[in-house]
């Protein structure tokens, strides 16, 4: 378990040098907002939601092909998958709540529609 957590720590690492080499060059408030929520909604999420599915088809693994034999393995599927879909769902919120606040504050990339009043193709009188 503690080499898991050492090659983790590492790859988090090497991964992360170049979002603080990045980080260097923000110059203002808005840009830093930008580069955090960009860097969770881009980076973040998505390895987190890769775990929690991994997770959750470890533990579907474990109960369906090596507890048809071992009961404690299916003990620990279950276990594995109750904790994937709670990850799921905290990683589900978690987002939400980036989404919102990158709307309600105005950082990143949310530039709206644009262009008028849409309209549906069809000429109605005139």
């Amino acid at each position: 378990m503690k080499k898991a957590l050492t090659r983790i720590a590492l790859a988090s690492a090497v991964f992360g040098l170049p979002l603080a080499t990045y980080a260097a060059t923000i110059n203002n408030v808005s840009d830093a907002g930008s580069f955090i929520i960009n860097t969770i909604n881009g980076i973040i999420v998505p390895v987190l939601f890769a775990i929690a599915f991994i997770v959750f088809i470890w533990g579907a693994f474990q109960v369906f092909i090596l507890g048809a034999t071992n009961g404690k393995a299916k003990d620990d599927g279950k276990n594995h998958m109750l904790w994937g879909l709670i990850g799921f769902f905290v990683m589900v919120s978690v987002w939400g709540l980036v989404n919102i606040l990158t709307g309600t504050v105005g950082f990143g990339n949310n530039t709206g529609p644009s262009g008028g009043t849409p309209s549906a193709g069809v000429q109605i009188g005139g």
